[in-house]
Parts: C-alpha cells; sequence; structure tokens
C-alpha cells in the first residue's frame, strides 16, 4: 500500500510539472496556454489617435518573471516599440524594450519582469505601444491584459 501511495505522489508530481511546461510552451490559442493576446489601435493611446495603422500579438510571461513574445504592426512607420508601465488611460515608463525586424518587435531573450511589475501585470496595468517618428509618444498601444 505504502508503494501505490509512493507511485500516486510521484505521478500528480509529474503531472504539475508539466501543466508549467505546457502552459509555457503550447500554442497561444489553446486553453491553459498562459498567452496574453494584446490588439494595438491608436485610440488606445493617451491621448487616443485616429490612425490607420494597427497591430497584434502574443506575449506570454512564466511563473519567475520571464517574458517573451512579439507583435506585429500594420500601417505604423514604426521605430521603436516597447513594454511599458501603466494602467488603461495613463502613459508610464519603459520597463522592457522590445528588438526591431522589420514590422515585428520581439522581447529580447531573458528579459524578466519584478515581482511589482508581476502585480502590475496582474492588475492589467501594462501595455505595450509603438513609437513612430510622427507620434513620438506612441502611434498605437495595446493593454496587457492577463
Amino acid at each position: 500500500m505504502k508503494l501505490i501511495a509512493k507511485l500516486s505522489l510521484v505521478a500528480a508530481i509529474a503531472v504539475l510539472a508539466g501543466c508549467s511546461t505546457y502552459s509555457n510552451n503550447a500554442p497561444s490559442w489553446m486553453p491553459g496556454s498562459n498567452a496574453i493576446k494584446v490588439k494595438l489601435t491608436g485610440t488606445e493611446e493617451v491621448p487616443p489617435l485616429s490612425v490607420s495603422g494597427s497591430g497584434e500579438g502574443t506575449f506570454r510571461v512564466a511563473e519567475d518573471g520571464t517574458v517573451s513574445g512579439n507583435i506585429t504592426t500594420k500601417d505604423v512607420a514604426g521605430t521603436m516599440a516597447h513594454i511599458h508601465r501603466g494602467a488603461k488611460g495613463t502613459n508610464g515608463p519603459v520597463i522592457v524594450p522590445l528588438d526591431k525586424n522589420g514590422d515585428t518587435y520581439s522581447v529580447p531573450a531573458g528579459r524578466k519582469l519584478t515581482d511589482e511589475q508581476m502585480k502590475d501585470l496582474k492588475a492589467g496595468n501594462l501595455y505595450v505601444n509603438v513609437h513612430t517618428a510622427k507620434n513620438k509618444g506612441g502611434e498605437v498601444r495595446g493593454q496587457l491584459t492577463p
């Protein structure tokens, strides 16, 4: 009987460990993937802008704060993009600069959120925006809502 209990415990630990791996590696469209989808528009900027450009992407944040993901824009002459700290309707400081490759902006490998930034993420107080020469403060923006 003790052997069965030990095997059950080992199996339970393996299943729980697998859940973390699943949530960090599953396709973003699958339930439980921990993917944060974001859509960027000018109307989300502060102040709101009337622009034709847009963007969308997916981010993941592991339990240890490791961030990965990217956004891709359409009809935006972007110069740079960042993840910022700030509630919807407010502007805030840059916390993660994104790497630009054409119209795609990606989180550099190894970036982590601090404990305070993780709290902000869970509260919906992080956003991503893309800056342009015309709109230096940002042309399209989307709130990260897990």
